[in-house]
């Protein structure tokens, strides 16, 4: 059997990194003498969660460009031609049958220089919106996987195949353990669990919008899981001093999100892609808080993807401090709503995308496309 030898390239953020990972583990599981390669941006989170799973990555020194300060946009080539060098240079010593790119900064020089190179890439394109590097990439790329319906006005229709986004496998095993979900978070199984996630940055807006109406929730028989993330915690436990014996359970990051997710009634959350396919494919009722602070404003273009099909409720960030959590209070106890919800959103999820993506790679190395 021929060893195949694959470059995944991509992260920035846990919506990048984690589906590349699952696509690799998917891959290894498949052909277990396998050689895989990540290239990831060297001073992002990738550097340090992709070696925490037993693989080997490369760090290229690219950065996105400062559209606020166009002055800094030099050094930001500089990184740019330094990073292209330092791809050939990994394309021809590893020697890659393809190179699959997911999306963030390092994508772009090893799939450019690999396309330079002739080697077959594949790019998994995650949002419902598609960003320029992806579009440029996309002319030279094999093949396109993506999440959302409609990609044709970003790739070629020839090359696009749906897939879906991977997500975690601990997430789809941990449904049906509600009750030992909450007992681990220490909750109660009489009331309603709102789950509230902003990432493992935190989200500011999402954060000032649960302090602001701790009244609220006091006030109400709901509790909550609130991940705050690591800029915001501090500052979330000075608000829950005042409201001794409220029931939330409050940290800056979630270990096991499987029971957070298998837990919640209803889930609050951004708008990422990933974030988005693991809700489609567990089944959670959620309001989307779209993050005006991304590329091309693509989290407002995924949750109206689910919106415009009652898949979701999406709060506007600029709205969210006024009617956020009155919105969640008010879904949260109509459950015909949420049974609506769970149903609509159920019907847009992609399940096995990882084998669906590796089945697409396979396909490229043996020259099958």
């Amino acid at each position: 059997m021929k060893q195949y030898r694959i470059i995944i390239s991509g992260g920035g953020t846990g919506g990048h990194i984690f589906p590349a990972i699952s696509i690799a583990n998917t891959f290894r599981e498949r052909f277990p003498d396998a050689e895989i390669l990540f290239v990831g941006a060297e001073d992002r989170m990738e550097m340090e969660k992709v070696p925490a799973v037993g693989y080997h990555i490369v760090g290229l020194p690219v950065s996105g460009f400062d559209r606020a300060h166009l002055m800094n946009n030099v050094k930001v080539l500089l990184k740019l031609c330094k990073s292209l060098q330092l791809a050939k240079k990994t394309i021809r010593e590893f020697r890659p049958d393809i190179v699959v790119g997911v999306g963030g900064y390092a994508s772009g020089p090893i799939l450019w220089m690999a396309a330079q190179q002739g080697i077959p890439t594949l790019i998994q394109e995650q949002n419902s919106y598609a960003g320029v590097t992806n579009k440029l990439l996309a002319k030279k790329a094999k093949k396109i996987c993506v999440a959302y319906e409609g990609m044709d006005k970003f790739f070629p229709a020839d090359k696009i195949v749906m897939t879906g986004n991977p997500i975690r496998k601990d997430l789809e095993e941990a449904q049906g353990k509600r009750d030992e979900a909450l007992k681990f978070f220490n909750l109660s199984p009489e009331k309603k669990t709102i789950l509230v996630v902003g990432g493992s940055l935190g989200a500011r807006t999402i954060n000032r919008s649960i302090q602001g109406s701790l009244d609220k929730i006091y006030a109400s028989d709901v509790q909550v899981i609130w991940q705050t993330g690591r800029y915001y915690y501090q500052d979330a436990l000075k608000h829950l001093k005042a409201y001794r014996g409220i029931p939330i359970w409050c940290s800056d990051f979630i270990t096991r999100m499987d029971y957070a997710y298998c837990a919640a009634d209803l889930v609050i959350s951004r708008a990422g892609a990933g974030s988005i396919s693991e809700l489609c494919l567990l089944k959670k009722p959620v309001i989307l808080v779209p993050s005006p602070n991304v590329a091309e404003d693509h989290q407002t273009k995924n949750a109206l993807a689910l919106k415009n099909k009652d898949a979701a409720i999406m709060v506007a960030d600029k709205d969210a401090e006024q009617t956020l959590v009155e919105q969640a209070l008010d879904a949260v106890h109509n459950d015909e709503f949420l049974v609506s919800l769970s149903s609509n959103i159920a019907n847009l999820a992609q399940p096995q995308s990882a084998e669906r993506i590796v089945n697409e790679i396979v396909k490229i190395i043996d020259r099958k496309i």
